[in-house]
C-alpha cells in the first residue's frame, strides 16, 4: 500500500470525495480506531468504541492505531484471534492513507483530537470524536470548518444527547410548561483522588513513540505516575475535570436554553485543594455564564466529603438552591418559575414529581452510521458544531481561571456578591471545602471575561492573555492549520 502524507495529499489537489471510498447501501463500513487506550483498569475508550460499532449491522472494525505497542498489540491480537483481519498502525497518518478505511473513531488524549479530525476530513473519512471535541478554542472551529469544507460527517457525543430522556425533558421545559427558565445548574460532585507526586521524570517504556504521543503538544518530561491517564490534569495535554465531565453536563445546560452560540461573559474561580500532587488543573471549580435567555451556573467538587451538599431548602422566592429531592450528583437541573427539571424528571415547586420522560432520541453510534450512509449531516444528534460550542464553555472557564489571581474566600465573596445565584453557590462551595478540612486556603479568582460570540474571540480586559490561551502552539509537522 502506498502511503500518501498529509502534505502530499493536499498538494495533489485530490478532493476528499474522490479520495474516500464510495459506499453502497449494503457495503460494509470499515472503522479505524485511533487511540486504543491503556491496558490498565482506567482508560481504554477506543476499545469500547470498537465493541460498540462492531455491534451495528454493516460495520466492520478494520484497524487500530496507538503510539504505544503495549496498548496496541494486545488489542489487535485479541481481534485477530477471533478471526478479524484488523490492521495495526502506530502512525495515524498511515491509517488515514488507507483508502479502505471509511470512518475513524478518535479516542486519543485531548491534544490530538482536533488534528486527527482535520486530517481525517481531508482524507475523506467520517469521524466519531470523543469529548472534549478540542483542546483549545481555536481548534474547535477548525474541526467544524474541516467537516463542512470536505463534506464529512463528524459526530461528538455527550451523555446529555444519549437516549436517556434528558433531551425530551429539556424540550418540555423550553416550551414553558413550568414557566420561564430562571437559570440552568450543572453539577459534578464526584471525588477525584490525588494522582500522586513523583520526584523524577517517569522513565519512558521502549514500546512508545513519545514524540508522536506529544504530537501537537510540547515534548516534556513525564512528571506523573500514570503515563496514559493522568495527562487529564496537566494543561499541555488535558483540560482538567472540567474537560473530563464538563462536556457531558454543560452540553445539557446548552440544550436546556437552546443555545447556538457562546455566551458574552464568563467568570470562574476554584483551585486544586486537599492534596499536593502533580496535577495542574483545579479539582474544584465554580463558573457562571451569562447566557440569554437564562444563565448557566456550573459546579465541580472533587473532594470526598459531601455532608454539606444535602443541607438545602427552598428560599423565600421558592427557588431551590440545591437539589435535595432528586439526589442528582452529576447532571443538569433546569430551574423554572414553577418548578424544575432534573435530568429526565420534572418536579413542581413543592418537589412533587410531575412527569418522567422516556427517550426518543437514537443511540449516537447508530445515528452516526445512519448519517454516514445517508450523507445527511443535519440528521446528526451531536454534530461537531454542537461539540465545539459545548467545549467552548470549558475553554472559556478554564481561561478565566488561568488568568486569575490568588484571593481569599472573603475577597471572592465580595467580588461576586451582586450575583445572587453565583454568590449562593460560592457559599456552598466554601462549606464543601470546610467539610473536607480545607479552611482559609487561598483560591484562584478569575476575571469576568468578555467574549465576542460571532468572532469567537475575547475582548476587553485580559483579552490579550485570554486569546493567547485560546489557541495552541504547535510543533511541525503536528500543526492544526489556520486554513483547513
Amino acid at each position: 500500500m502506498t502511503h500518501l502524507s498529509r502534505r502530499g495529499f493536499m498538494a495533489t489537489g485530490i478532493t476528499a470525495a474522490s479520495y474516500s471510498r464510495v459506499l453502497g447501501a449494503n457495503d460494509a463500513i470499515r472503522l479505524g480506531v485511533v487511540g486504543v487506550g491503556s491496558t490498565v483498569k482506567i482508560g481504554g475508550k477506543g476499545k469500547g468504541d470498537a465493541r460498540d460499532f462492531a455491534k451495528i449491522a454493516g460495520v466492520k472494525v478494520a484497524a487500530f492505531c496507538d503510539v504505544d505497542h503495549a496498548n496496541l498489540d494486545p488489542e489487535v491480537q485479541k481481534w485477530r484471534d477471533r478471526g478479524e483481519a484488523v490492521e495495526a498502525y502506530t502512525d495515524v497518518r498511515k491509517l488515514l492513507d488507507n483508502k479502505e478505511i471509511d470512518i475513524v473513531s478518535v479516542t486519543t488524549p485531548n491534544h490530538w483530537h482536533a488534528l486527527v479530525t482535520v486530517w481525517a476530513c481531508q482524507a475523506g473519512k467520517d469521524v466519531f470524536v470523543q469529548k472534549p471535541a478540542s483542546h483549545n478554542l481555536f481548534e474547535g472551529r477548525k474541526m467544524v470548518e474541516a467537516a463542512r469544507q470536505y463534506k464529512r460527517i463528524v459526530q461528538c457525543p455527550s451523555n446529555s444527547r444519549s437516549p436517556n430522556g434528558f433531551m425530551e425533558a429539556a424540550a418540555w421545559a423550553r416550551k414553558g410548561n413550568l414557566g420561564k427558565i430562571r437559570y440552568v445548574h450543572g453539577i459534578n460532585w464526584a471525588a477525584r483522588t490525588s494522582i500522586g507526586k513523583v520526584t523524577a521524570a517517569l522513565p519512558l517504556p521502549s514500546s512508545i513513540n513519545y514524540d508522536m504521543w506529544c504530537g501537537p503538544g510540547p515534548v516534556l518530561p513525564v512528571m506523573r505516575e500514570n503515563l496514559h491517564y493522568d495527562w487529564h490534569w496537566q494543561w499541555p495535554y488535558g483540560d482538567g475535570e472540567l474537560g473530563n465531565w464538563g462536556p457531558h453536563i454543560l452540553d445539557g445546560c446548552r440544550i436546556a436554553i437552546d443555545s447556538k452560540a457562546m455566551p458574552k461573559h464568563v467568570i470562574c474561580l476554584g483551585g486544586r485543594f486537599g492534596y499536593d500532587d502533580d496535577g495542574q488543573t483545579p479539582n474544584s471549580q465554580l463558573m457562571f455564564y451569562d447566557y440569554q435567555p437564562a444563565p448557566i451556573l456550573f459546579e465541580i467538587r472533587g473532594l470526598p466529603k459531601e455532608k454539606s451538599l444535602m443541607q438545602t431548602a427552598w428560599d423565600k422566592n421558592q427557588q431551590q438552591t440545591m437539589d435535595s429531592l432528586c439526589g442528582i450528583r452529576q447532571g443538569t437541573i433546569i430551574y423554572c418559575e414553577g418548578g424544575y427539571v432534573a435530568q429526565n424528571k420534572a418536579y413542581d415547586k413543592d418537589g412533587k414529581l410531575i412527569q418522567q420522560f422516556r427517550p426518543e432520541s437514537p443511540n449516537l453510534n447508530v445515528n452516526f452510521i445512519e448519517a454516514v450512509r445517508s450523507r445527511k449531516q443535519e440528521t446528526l444528534v451531536a454534530d461537531i458544531e454542537e461539540g465545539h460550542q459545548t467545549v467552548a464553555l470549558i475553554h472559556m472557564a478554564n481561561i478565566s481561571y488561568r488568568v486569575g489571581k490568588t484571593a481569599s474566600a472573603g475577597e471572592a465573596q465580595e467580588r461576586i456578591r451582586g450575583n445572587k445565584e453565583f454568590s449562593a453557590a460560592f457559599g456552598r462551595f466554601d462549606e464543601h471545602l470546610k467539610a473536607n478540612g480545607v479552611e482559609r486556603s487561598p483560591l484562584t479568582m478569575g476575571p469576568m471575561l468578555a467574549m465576542d460570540p460571532a468572532a469567537e474571540k475575547f475582548h476587553g480586559d485580559f483579552a490579550t492573555q485570554a486569546n493567547e490561551l485560546a489557541r495552541g502552539k504547535y510543533r511541525k509537522p503536528y500543526v492544526v492549520p489556520e486554513k483547513v
